[in-house]
Order: C-alpha cells, then sequence, then structure tokens
C-alpha cells in the first residue's frame, strides 16, 4: 500500500539488577554464564561473528550470531535458526551502570525496582527482541518467557543461582 511504512513489532524490558555490569556481561557472553541463566549446554565464545547454540528439549536448538559486544556495556545477537518467528530477529541487552539518582532521572519507571533493591551496586538492563513479523500468539508467549528469563539472569547475578530452561516459570 502506498504511503504505508513497515513498523516492526518488538520486545522490551527494563530491570534493575544488583550486580557490577562486568558481571551481567559475562553472564550474557560467556558458554557457563548463558547455561547458568537461559539454557543448559549453551555453547558460546565472546568473540563477534562467533555462533552461540541454544539447546532446548528434543534436539531443538535456537542458534544467535554474536553481531556486536561492547564489554560491560552491550550485546547483540541475530538469530540465524530456532522458531521460524525468531529467524532474523535481533537481541540486544544494554548494559548502564550509574548513581541511582542519575538512573531514576532517565528511567523513573524503575523506582518500585530501585525501592525493593537495596544493594549498593546496581546496573539497569535494557532489553530488547525486535524485528519481530507480527503480534503473534508465539509473540505474546515469548514477551512473558523472557520476563522469566531475565527473572534467572537477575537471580544468577544477585544470588549465584539462577533458573535456566526448563526452570523459569517455577515458583518458589
Amino acid at each position: 500500500m502506498k504511503g504505508l511504512s513497515l513498523i516492526m513489532t518488538n520486545i522490551r524490558h527494563t530491570l534493575l539488577i544488583g550486580a557490577p555490569c562486568e558481571n551481567i556481561y559475562r553472564a550474557l557472553t560467556t558458554a557457563d554464564g548463558l547455561s547458568a541463566w537461559w539454557s543448559p549446554n549453551t555453547q558460546a565464545t565472546p568473540e563477534e561473528g562467533t555462533v552461540a547454540s541454544f539447546p532446548f528439549e528434543n534436539g531443538y536448538v535456537k542458534k544467535m550470531e554474536v553481531a556486536e559486544l561492547r564489554p560491560g556495556e552491550f550485546v547483540k545477537w541475530i538469530c540465524i535458526q530456532g522458531d521460524q518467528e525468531w529467524i532474523g530477529t535481533t537481541i540486544t541487552f544494554s548494559l548502564l551502570q550509574r548513581e541511582m539518582p542519575v538512573l531514576l532521572t532517565g528511567h523513573p519507571e524503575i523506582s518500585g525496582q530501585a525501592d525493593q533493591n537495596p544493594v549498593d551496586v546496581k546496573t539497569l538492563l535494557m532489553f530488547e527482541h525486535n524485528d519481530w513479523a507480527d503480534y503473534s500468539p508465539s509473540f505474546a508467549e515469548c514477551s512473558y518467557t523472557w520476563a522469566q528469563f531475565l527473572r534467572s539472569l537477575k537471580l544468577l547475578c544477585e544470588t549465584g543461582t539462577g533458573r535456566p530452561w526448563p526452570n523459569q516459570h517455577a515458583i518458589g
């Protein structure tokens, strides 16, 4: 249709993690870190141009090209294998460590998280899973499940123990 622009559908989550950004970055880029919060037995090398492999059940594997890394600040993946709706999507993790008043000035939406997180060192994680073709049932489920996995990442970085697949939805 003439004059219409294509608008892609995106998942976004913002969370405060009580850990230094270097620790979170390590959890986002190393096989041990990724295995501890997302998918056990992950194969990953923290180098641009490599492919990270995330095994799940019954031989199902998601693969991400590591497209960009900025140590302690930013991770970008491009999905090259997985659910059809995922292929070609991009996943980014942006890390921002600042004094709490500065974080709250730029991101007032995290005030409730800040009030409930008493640790001194806090890092803001801004997560995006971009370029979905449509708001679909898979998109909705994925947004919810990403929130659970990001909670697992937060738990790993704050307590040393995450809740990777298949326990990301477990209570308690």
